[in-house]
């Protein structure tokens, strides 16, 4: 695999070249990943996510290239910006395909320019993640009201899912009424049946 180095673009404390862009052949199941310092600025991105943002034409491992990315990233997380323990959700398309973009908050305490604050993974096929994107969309779901929906299509129980959030039951509780009243259901099941209506 060759690297490909911005010199100059995101200098270090030590002014070590940091490596940016991955180069190698695309394969169909590869995923698009990328790891953005806290102004959303790209620190490392794979051949695969670069193909994905920046459709139908990819610039040279440039400042542009950069730039052409930051801009994308902008405009697909604005609003949606993830949190310590809820992860972003977007579907979005990239030519004739639509991907799903899951950004996840890594550090709040960053120092150096360079440390990554989010690490963002795109990916095709993930039929009920995309679904549930459409639907949190179309209902206006908060970031955590999406993670409680995902974990009661998984089945989960209400204890469960705050284990799994390390929230309270009640809090657990609250989302899903949340949900149910942007929903217009009044049960978990009429969750799940407009769920798989949407």
């Amino acid at each position: 695999m060759r690297r490909v180095w911005a010199d100059g673009e995101f200098p270090t404390a030590d002014s070590a070249r940091q490596p940016i862009v991955d180069e190698a052949p695309l394969k169909p199941s590869d995923a698009g990943f990328l790891l953005l310092d806290s102004s959303l600025r790209p620190i490392y991105a794979n051949q695969d996510a670069v193909g994905i943002l920046c459709y139908p034409t990819i610039p040279k491992p440039t400042k542009a290239l950069m730039q052409a990315i930051k801009k994308r990233i902008d405009s697909l997380l604005r609003g949606h910006l993830p949190t310590p323990g809820s992860p972003s959700l977007v579907e979005f398309p990239s030519g004739k395909r639509r991907y799903l973009l899951r950004a996840f908050y890594l550090d709040s305490h960053v120092k150096n320019p360079l440390q990554p604050a989010y690490a963002v993974l795109m990916e095709r096929g993930h039929h009920v993640l995309m679904e549930l994107a459409h639907v949190s969309s179309q209902y206006n779901l908060t970031n955590r009201e999406i993670e409680t929906m995902r974990l009661l299509l998984g089945g989960l129980t209400s204890k469960e899912i705050a284990s799994h959030l390390k929230i309270s039951p009640n809090t657990v509780k609250v989302f899903l009424r949340q949900i149910m009243m942007k929903m217009g259901v009044t049960t978990r099941a009429g969750i799940i049946g407009k769920f798989v209506s949407s």
